[in-house]
């Protein structure tokens, strides 16, 4: 039977859109979707997800094939990090002939225990976890330590919480703090401050201890009065804005970007400007932070590295390898914009 110009068109455009998703050359595709040799079983998985996700039907003699899935656990979906987190995971999982399952905690919805036991009911291959229970001392982990006794491969995406004995990628918390200072000191600030998470969350104690250390490096003088705790969100990052600024903090830095953003607005409404009364600096670099006013100085985040080598680590572990629970901790960059500025000069009365 002749095939139709029409369905001819299709199976090309099909192919050259499959290839394009995978990044091989269309002569691999069709040799996949033909079960012909010749084809790695990485780039085979990879080329039968890219159908799926693209919305063809597997040829008849492939549809029996499940295609491989790996659980993406993240907090939520309104600070604009995860979704560019999740972005960089499930592009580098696609490749590798995953399919991600996206599961995102939400008031009064699944906890990440429920997500856990789907996920395992799905037969998943592995998690990953990004900012989630992990990274809080005082949070439930009986699902963390379910999976470690199940073997299931599992990488952490932030700094975690002492006995969970998982690979983890973490952003340098103690280096992000140092170039944070560093800046503010750099601009004349002596009254610097800090907005970080609740009191058991791990990558906020980090980022206390290296202000802590990078004031007495500088000489400089902080207490308790000068940190000031809040969930990771505008509003909260308002509320403790207002004490600091009232306090004579000149030099603002918050653990996110939500916090720095909700910083700028406690500083407006008390009357005053960002950066000519009080500098403010964020965390993450999350998107559209150059495109705030003023747009926001903050400490990227260098997403697409750490994304991609937890992939590499969970694929590892998939694949067999043990892989070392030693954390691996990426250097971030301080992206100086127009949220920072000199201190101003004080007028003798």
């Amino acid at each position: 039977m002749t095939e139709s110009p029409a369905s001819g068109r299709t199976a090309t455009r099909r192919l050259a859109e499959v290839a394009k998703k995978v990044g091989v050359s269309e002569a691999t595709v069709s040799r996949v979707l033909n079960g012909k040799p010749g084809v790695s079983e990485a780039t085979r998985a990879a080329v039968l997800t890219a159908l799926d996700v693209l919305g063809y039907e597997r040829p008849t003699q492939l549809r029996g094939e499940r295609a491989r899935l790996v659980g993406l656990v993240l907090p939520e979906l309104a600070n604009p990090i995860f979704p560019a987190l999740a972005e960089v995971v499930g592009g580098a999982l696609a490749q590798r002939g995953f399919t991600p399952v996206l599961c995102t905690r939400t008031a009064g919805g699944l906890s990440e225990a429920d997500y856990v036991e789907m996920l395992l009911d799905q037969q998943v291959s592995g998690v990953v976890f990004a900012g989630g229970h992990f990274a809080e001392d005082d949070a439930p982990h009986d699902h963390y330590h379910r999976l470690l006794e199940l073997r299931l491969p599992v990488v952490l995406v932030n700094a975690a919480t002492e006995g969970l004995a998982f690979p983890r990628v973490s952003t340098d918390d103690e280096v992000a703090v140092e170039q944070a200072f560093g800046h503010l000191v750099s601009l004349g600030h002596e009254r610097i401050g800090m907005v970080l998470g609740p009191e058991d969350h791990v990558p906020s104690n980090r980022k206390l201890q290296a202000f802590r250390a990078e004031a007495a490096k500088a000489g400089l003088e902080v207490g308790p009065q000068d940190v000031e705790r809040s969930l990771f969100a505008l509003e909260g990052g308002q509320a403790v804005t207002n004490r600091l600024v009232k306090r004579g903090i000149t030099g603002i830095i918050c653990a996110s970007d939500v916090l720095a953003l909700g910083a700028i607005r406690a500083v407006r409404r008390l009357g005053l400007s960002v950066p000519e009364d009080v500098s403010v600096v964020g965390y993450d670099d999350s998107a559209f932070m150059n495109c705030t006013h003023p747009p926001l100085t903050t400490v990227r985040q260098p997403l697409e590295s750490i994304g991609r080598t937890a992939v590499t680590l969970l694929v590892s572990q998939i694949d067999g390898a043990v892989a070392s629970t030693e954390e691996l901790l990426f250097e971030p960059e301080l992206v100086v914009r127009g949220s920072t500025g000199p201190v101003r000069a004080k007028v003798d009365a």
